[in-house]
C-alpha cells in the first residue's frame, strides 16, 4: 500500500449501480461541474490517496476537514479516518476491496467546503464522504449532498438543521447521517444532565449562562432558556455575547456582581480569551460548560495552565475508557503521531469510517441508495459508545442517539498532575471516572 496524490483514474468494471452514478456525474460535470474542476488547484498535496490493489477498484472514501495541516480538529479528522482505513485494509478491506482515502481541505469556509465536496464526488468519484466539523460548512452543503445522492457521515458539526432537513424531506436528504457529536439539542440535554446530577456536590448552586452568538449555539441557548427554569438550579444571569468578544472583563464583573457560583459557557471561537480572563485573574466563580478549544489534549500546555480547574465536555478523552475500543484507538493514534492524542473529531471520524464499512458489509453494497437502510439499522460499538441512529420518524432523523447505552459524552476537569502536567480528569458520568478522581474547587475560592 502506498500514497499518491489522490487523482486516480476510473476502471471499466464497475457494477451496474456504480455505472449509473458515474453517468449521472459525467452529466453533472458537463452542466454544472465547472467550479468543482476549477478547485483542483486547492487539492492537498500532502494528503493523498491510500491505494490498494490494481485488479479490483478500491472503495473510495472522501474526507472533508478544515485546514488539516494547521487546525487540530481538521488534523484529527484526517488522522482518525486514516487509522480506520489502515485497519480495514489490514483486514480484507470492504467487501473484499481495498480502501482508498482522498482528503478535501474545506478551509473552514462554506464556499471552499462546497468546492471540495464537489471535487471529491465529481472528480475523485468517492463512494462516501465523512467529516465536516463546523455548522457554517455543513448547513449550506446539505443540498449538495442531496443532489449527489451520496452518503455523508458528519464528524464534528452539531447543528440540528441537518436532521430537521431529513425529517422534513426524507427522500431528498436521507443520505445524511451524523456519527457525532450528538446534536445541539442533545448537547444541551447532556449539560442539563451534568448540572442536575453534579451541581450540588461541586458547589454550583447558581450559575451564569454565557454563550457566544454563533449559529451553532442557537439550539443550546433555546434549550437552556426553556429547560433550566424547570430545574432547582438558580440562573443568576444570562448573556449571549458578540462573536468578536476578546475582553471578558465587563462580562465577568457582571457575573461576580450577580453572585453566581460558576460561569456555564458555550464557546468555540472565543474560548481561549474567556479562559485567559478567568484563571489568571482568579475571578470569584468556577468555570465550565461546552468549551471546544479545551477539548484539545495539549491545551493545558498551550495556555500555560490557564485552563486549570476549568470543566469541559467532550465526546471522548484519552483518560476515559468509554468502550474497549477507546484506549485501543488512543494508543494507535499516539504511536503514529509522536505521542499526541486525538481531539474529539478524531474519535468520531474513525468511528464514521468503521460505521460505513459495517453497513456496507451487512448490506453487501457501497451504493448509497442501497446503503441507507443498513445505516439506519446500525448498532455499532465505536470509540465514543454504541452508535445507533434515529429513524425517519424519530426526534432527530439520522442523528446518533444520545443516552446511557448509546453515545454518552463525558465532562472532565483540567487538573495538574504531580509532575506539573495538565490532565483531562473525567468527573462525570461516574462510571467513566477513574477511582479517586473527582472535581477540585479552584484553590483561590
Amino acid at each position: 500500500m502506498n500514497e499518491s496524490t489522490g487523482h486516480g483514474g476510473e476502471s471499466n468494471d464497475r457494477t451496474t449501480s456504480r455505472s449509473r452514478r458515474v453517468d449521472r456525474r459525467r452529466l453533472l460535470r458537463a452542466t454544472g461541474g465547472v467550479a468543482a474542476g476549477a478547485s483542483l488547484a486547492g487539492c492537498l498535496g500532502t494528503y493523498g490517496s491510500i491505494v490498494g490493489g490494481d485488479e479490483v477498484d478500491p472503495v473510495r472514501i472522501g474526507v472533508l476537514a478544515p485546514d488539516p495541516d494547521s487546525d487540530s480538529t481538521g488534523r484529527s479528522i484526517v488522522q482518525g479516518a486514516r487509522i480506520a482505513v489502515d485497519e480495514l485494509n489490514e483486514n480484507d478491506g470492504v467487501l473484499g476491496r481495498d480502501v482508498e482515502m482522498v482528503v478535501g481541505d474545506t478551509n473552514a469556509s462554506p464556499t471552499e467546503g462546497r468546492r471540495q465536496y464537489q471535487r471529491l464526488i465529481l472528480e475523485e468519484d468517492v463512494d462516501v464522504t465523512v467529516g465536516i466539523s463546523t455548522t457554517e460548512v455543513l448547513e449550506p452543503l446539505m443540498d449538495d449532498i442531496a443532489e449527489q445522492e451520496t452518503v455523508h457521515l458528519t464528524a464534528g458539526s452539531a447543528t440540528t438543521t441537518a436532521s430537521e432537513n431529513v425529517g422534513s424531506d426524507y427522500d431528498k436528504y436521507k443520505y445524511h447521517f451524523r456519527v457525532g457529536p450528538v446534536n445541539g439539542t442533545n448537547l444541551a440535554e447532556a449539560q442539563l444532565d451534568f448540572l442536575t446530577e453534579k451541581s450540588q456536590s461541586i458547589g454550583w448552586d447558581s450559575i451564569a449562562v454565557l454563550a457566544e452568538d454563533y449559529a451553532w449555539t442557537d439550539g443550546l441557548w433555546n434549550f437552556y432558556r426553556s429547560q433550566l427554569p424547570e430545574t432547582d438550579i438558580d440562573v443568576a444571569t444570562w448573556k449571549r455575547y458578540p462573536p468578536a468578544t476578546e475582553d471578558f472583563s465587563d462580562i465577568y464583573d457582571d457575573v461576580e456582581e450577580s453572585g453566581a457560583d460558576a460561569v456555564f459557557i458555550s464557546t468555540a471561537h472565543t474560548g481561549t480569551a474567556a479562559l485567559q480572563d478567568w484563571r489568571p485573574a482568579e475571578r470569584e466563580f468556577a468555570f465550565g460548560g461546552i468549551h471546544v478549544p479545551m477539548q484539545l489534549p495539549s491545551y493545558y500546555e498551550a495556555t500555560n495552565g490557564a485552563c486549570e480547574y476549568a470543566v469541559g465536555y467532550a465526546s471522548a478523552v484519552p483518560t476515559a475508557e468509554i468502550t474497549s475500543k477507546t484506549p485501543e484507538f488512543v494508543s494507535t493514534y499516539r504511536s503514529k503521531h509522536g505521542g499526541t492524542s486525538p481531539v474529539y473529531t478524531g474519535y468520531i471520524a474513525y468511528d464514521a469510517v468503521k460505521v460505513f464499512a459495517d453497513a456496507a458489509t451487512r448490506g453487501e453494497t457501497v451504493d448509497s441508495t442501497e446503503l441507507v437502510g443498513p445505516l439506519e439499522e446500525t448498532s455499532f460499538t465505536g470509540t465514543t459508545g454504541t452508535i445507533e441512529f434515529h429513524g425517519q420518524d424519530g426526534p432527530h432523523p439520522h442523528d446518533v442517539i444520545y443516552g446511557e447505552g448509546n453515545v454518552h459524552p463525558v465532562h472532565f476537569q483540567w487538573q495538574e498532575t504531580d509532575d506539573g502536567e495538565g490532565e483531562q480528569t473525567v468527573i462525570w458520568p461516574d462510571e467513566h471516572a477513574a477511582d479517586g478522581d473527582e472535581y477540585e474547587t479552584p484553590d483561590w475560592l
